[in-house]
């Protein structure tokens, strides 16, 4: 029998399995699941750190647990583990994981791209995006470029003070939503998905996103005018570090509303999206900065990217990018589906290969 956390992010995606397999279940509590080293348990965050250490007697037992934390991935992943005093069992290959972007020091790791799924999964952003088509539209857009900062990382302060200092915030929509990156900054009103509008005021410092959008993942929603409005995204990962990928809805929101897009990010990034059937732009900018392989190079390289871009005629640069952007928005499309679609029998034939079990869907 499988059993899944209900809060994890595979609850609901493992309900097909293999023959001679009792139906899925889910549980809210760990300690509440009958002891059965023939049983395989899937644990999310929470269940981990709170029972750690009766997860590791078990493990020992020979009891088949995975941790399952697709919402993290690349260094964020390894901070993770850390935290929560895994390390050992992780390396070792004791302790499955499925991750969101592949991760140096897991033995055992199934790649699954929680974030690509979600702002397709919001009926709201499935209507903005029918609005895309308004991005091509003649005329002078009123900003050269949309950048949506939230947590403080260090190549998002980099960027924001090297962008002001070049003048070339002046004509950007941007937030910055941690003080640690310097004052507040939030969205026009009619830029914010309509919802969130009367919370857009911040009386506290620090990371105010919570207070934002009531606790809520808030976010993930499009307001289609902002994107509409803006030449292109200067969109700034989560992960900018070394060499391995973490996509977050940060750039799916990008291919979701059909805009084009410039990315601060690990090194490899837009060859690993275009190994996902994605196209890039290399045929109207130089994306060189893709392969470079110092941190503080590649930044500054994405920074000369997006000066030489808004020294450009940016509305020649827009119709340059719709047939790119077009292919990656129904790209998406198509990746929402099977991404989940097919996870199940992923999912099954890689712990079969690992605990050697003789299993058929």
């Amino acid at each position: 029998m499988l059993w899944v956390d209900h809060y994890c992010e595979l609850a609901g995606m493992l309900n097909q399995v293999p023959q001679g397999w009792q139906a899925t279940q889910h549980y809210y509590e760990f300690d509440r699941i009958p002891q059965n080293t023939e049983h395989v348990l899937v644990v999310g965050r929470e269940q981990l750190r709170l029972h750690v250490d009766r997860l590791r007697e078990l493990i020992q037992q020979g009891q088949r647990v995975i941790f399952s934390n697709p919402a993290e991935g690349a260094t964020t992943f390894e901070q993770h583990v850390r935290w929560y005093g895994v390390e050992d069992l992780v390396s070792s290959g004791q302790l499955p994981c499925v991750v969101g972007g592949t991760v140096c020091g897991v033995n055992q790791q199934l790649l699954y791209d929680h974030f690509l799924t979600q702002p397709l999964r919001y009926q709201e952003n499935c209507v903005a995006a029918l609005q895309a088509e308004e991005n091509f539209g003649s005329g002078e857009k009123p900003y050269d470029f949309l950048m949506l900062n939230g947590r403080s990382r260090p190549h998002r302060r980099w960027m924001l003070n090297q962008l002001q200092s070049r003048g070339l915030l002046a004509r950007a929509l941007y937030t910055c939503l941690d003080s640690h990156m310097g004052t507040i900054r939030v969205l026009p009103p009619q830029y914010e998905v309509a919802e969130y509008r009367p919370f857009m005021q911040v009386d506290q410092q620090g990371f105010v996103k919570n207070q934002l959008f009531g606790g809520k993942w808030g976010e993930i929603y499009i307001n289609p005018a902002a994107y509409r409005d803006s030449a292109f995204s200067l969109v700034t990962e989560t992960v900018a570090q070394g060499d391995h990928s973490f996509r977050t809805e940060k750039i799916a929101k990008c291919l979701a509303q059909a805009h084009p897009w410039i990315v601060v990010a690990n090194r490899g990034y837009l060859r690993d999206l275009r190994d996902l059937g994605f196209q890039t732009f290399g045929h109207v900018i130089d994306e060189s900065y893709d392969t470079v392989e110092n941190d503080q190079d590649r930044w500054q390289r994405v920074l000369l990217t997006v000066q030489d871009l808004c020294d450009q005629d940016l509305g020649a640069f827009v119709q340059a990018c719709r047939s790119v952007c077009e292919h990656n928005q129904q790209q998406l499309r198509e990746l929402h589906v099977s991404l989940q679609s097919e996870f199940s029998a992923r999912f099954w034939f890689w712990i079969s290969k690992h605990w050697n079990l003789e299993l058929q869907l």
